[in-house]
């Protein structure tokens, strides 16, 4: 029987995650409960100080995500889940993974040209040293299975470089100190796009309100939402590259019914939109009901979500620091 994988991901803290985030990453997650060894996932709060930020806000957003994971479906019996600023073995790797990681790299990074625009001059020195940090996320448990969104392949690229450029600076002949990650990325539904506008991934950020579900949104907002969702002129339900806003429909509803593409088109070969839509909207409310539900019952005890996260950081520091140990020890630390 072949090994089972390390399973590394996190989630930067907002409660406004949206359906795409649910459907490319948090399902994700939750599917890789049993099957990680172990399954590892964190609330990682240290890459908000990147962007202007409060910090009253950032407490309670972190405990919003938390209680929206769990509402989802993880379990800290079958998986690590913990607050990223609780295990300092990120951010003392962030800096030695510094040694073998070039200005270049960085400024390459299509998201940081994408958020800084033309003021990347006045862009946090955080921002552009993200990757790093997201990079010592994944090194410092030696996962070998990252679940991301398609949007996060250039930094699962760049980790991977990164750990073998360590590997081949600091390794010994035949032994290889840090792991290199690969990236899994969901068969269908990997980038779901804005519902406005299809071209655009759909986000809480850069999206439009109308075209963004988000995973707290009540089943009237969602109705309305998918039922104004931009199509195009014709009637066909059919995935295609010139009909963008129908694909996108038909991932969702996919996901939503766990089948694949060729099963809607053939179900609404003949249905025209009007149909099509509402049965889109009837799969994302099944999808989203339940956790809206079990988030309303757990968000209130604070008290009980702060101590999942700190149980599930104890658990993160002994599996982190015998890698810290190793990484020093090559680097001639200690």
């Amino acid at each position: 029987m072949a090994d089972r994988p390390i399973i590394f991901s996190g989630i930067q803290p907002t409660g406004r995650k949206h359906l795409g985030i649910f459907i490319g990453a948090i399902r994700q997650y939750v599917e890789g409960q049993d099957r990680g060894e172990p399954a590892i996932y964190c609330v990682v709060d240290l890459h908000s100080i990147s962007v202007p930020y409060e910090p009253a806000d950032l407490r309670e957003r972190v405990l919003d995500t938390a209680a929206i994971l769990l509402a989802a479906g993880l379990d800290p019996e079958r998986c690590v889940f913990f607050r990223q600023s609780d295990v300092r073995q990120h951010s003392e790797l962030t800096w030695l993974l510094s040694a073998v990681t070039s200005h270049g790299d960085l400024d390459r990074m299509t998201q940081f040209k994408e958020k800084t625009g033309s003021a990347r001059e006045l862009a946090s020195a955080a921002l552009f040293y993200y990757p790093v940090l997201m990079a010592a996320d994944v090194l410092a448990y030696r996962a070998t299975e990252v679940p991301v969104g398609d949007d996060q392949r250039q930094h699962v690229e760049l980790m991977r470089e990164i750990a073998r450029r360590f590997n081949g600076r600091f390794g010994a002949e035949g032994e290889d100190t840090l792991v290199v990650p690969e990236l899994v990325v969901p068969a269908v539904g990997a980038r779901i796009m804005d519902l406005q506008e299809p071209e655009r991934k759909m986000s809480t950020t850069g999206g439009t309100e109308q075209g963004t579900v988000l995973v707290l949104d009540d089943e009237k907002t969602i109705r309305k939402k998918v039922g104004s969702a931009v199509t195009d002129s014709g009637r066909e339900v059919r995935a295609a590259a010139d009909k963008p806003g129908v694909t996108n429909l038909i991932d969702i509803l996919a996901v939503a019914r766990g089948v694949g593409r060729p099963e809607i088109e053939a179900e609404f070969a003949d249905a025209g939109y009007g149909d099509f839509k509402k049965a889109v909207a009837d799969g994302v409310v099944e999808l989203l009901g339940p956790v809206r539900e079990r988030y309303a019952e757990l968000r209130p005890d604070e008290a009980a979500l702060e101590a999942t996260l700190e149980a599930g950081a104890a658990k993160a520091r002994a599996i982190a620091e015998p890698v810290l140990e190793d990484v020093r020890r090559v680097m001639g630390f200690g």
